[in-house]
């Protein structure tokens, strides 16, 4: 089966929370780029791009993995206006979040999330998690 390079935008303002997640990717073997932004307007800002520069990720394959609690724009005002772009609303998103609030649930999986997972609190188990992330996404037919 040939290798389908997934672009993932991973939306996380936590320095630590990146670093793990860099660290899992790493541990796992998982060589899809890796695109950081640190809150949902720079998050748009990369998917879009402006007037006279194309987007920093990829626009096609692309994923994103999303934290909830960010300054700026939040996760589910990111959500809502990724949802509201034509050229974006088809992208799929993961939330990756320490929030276990059943309404921060709710509203994410009725902007059309792939998921909604709690971050794990060992290393160890946040590194499977990746990997398990990266099986599946390698199965899908990402747009």
């Amino acid at each position: 089966m040939p290798k389908r390079t997934v672009n993932v935008l991973l939306v996380e303002d936590d320095e630590v929370d990146v670093m793990n997640v860099q660290r899992a990717f790493k541990r796992n073997c998982i060589d899809n780029p890796l695109y950081i932004a640190n809150n949902g307007l720079d998050a748009l800002s990369m998917l879009r791009g402006s007037d006279s520069e194309p987007p920093s990720v990829p626009d096609h394959r692309r994923l994103v993995l999303l934290d909830i609690n960010m300054p700026k724009m939040n996760g589910l005002e990111f959500l809502q206006e990724l949802r509201q772009d034509a050229s974006l609303k088809s992208t799929p998103v993961v939330v990756l979040t320490t929030s276990d609030a059943d309404q921060d649930r709710l509203e994410a999986y009725r902007l059309n999330v792939a998921g909604y997972i709690l971050k794990p609190v060992t290393f160890a188990t946040f590194a499977e998690v990746m990997a398990s992330l990266n099986q599946y996404w390698a199965l899908c037919e990402i747009p």
